[in-house]
């Protein structure tokens, strides 16, 4: 059974990075994203802010297992730009980042070595620039209890840190929280001791 992650590094806020050879511009931005669309209004932002450029290729990362990904050329010969943006990427061992590197082309041709240099560097000066911070992996469960269970459940909450998203009452109270995925199981067995003790609840 493959273990699982309980943090991952990724890029606290947009960067820049720039790299200049033999005429040709390479400006480099870096975004932390945690979904495709986020990292579709990015690119779309930077294709009509630098619509005059020749190519813009890019790269990303998502998710704390580092599944999902992809690599992008945009016209420059194959895997001479999008593999080496993600090498960075990789190199790093970051995650829920994407990176694009906008190219304005400088009238000399640079070689596919010249141009995997060019990308890899551009790529590298924008993270350099970032702070690379861990984040907990988290998930979110939902408990349900009677209002003489909370007491108890209030317990569990304050013991382990868990973040409130929606409390709502009714005929008992429903508790929506977000929790540290290295905490899951201990949360889940204090949770089922206490239905099992009594406690008039339930969760998922």
């Amino acid at each position: 059974m493959a273990s699982r992650s309980f943090s991952y590094r990724t890029i606290q806020q947009p960067v820049t990075g720039s790299y200049k050879e033999k005429g040709s511009k390479f400006f480099s931005f870096a975004y932390p994203v945690q979904t495709e669309s986020e990292i579709k209004e990015h690119l779309v932002a930077l294709k009509k802010e630098f619509f005059d450029a020749r190519h813009h290729c890019y790269a990303w990362v998502l998710g704390a297992d580092k599944k999902q990904f992809r690599s992008f050329d945009d016209g420059e010969p194959n895997h001479s730009a999008g593999d080496p943006i993600l090498g960075q990427i990789r190199s790093k061992d970051l995650t829920d980042v994407l990176i694009v590197v906008v190219r304005y082309f400088g009238g000399t041709k640079l070689g596919v070595g010249g141009l995997i240099t060019a990308y890899r560097q551009a790529a590298e000066d924008a993270l350099a620039h970032a702070l690379i911070i861990e984040r907990e992996v988290v998930e979110f469960i939902q408990i349900k209890y009677d209002y003489a269970a909370t007491p108890e459940v209030m317990r569990v909450v304050k013991e382990f840190s868990l973040v409130i998203v929606e409390h709502t009452f009714g005929d008992g109270s429903t508790l929506h929280v977000q929790v540290a995925l290295r905490d899951l199981d201990k949360i889940m067995e204090r949770l089922a001791l206490l239905k099992a003790t009594g406690s008039p609840l339930s969760f998922r």
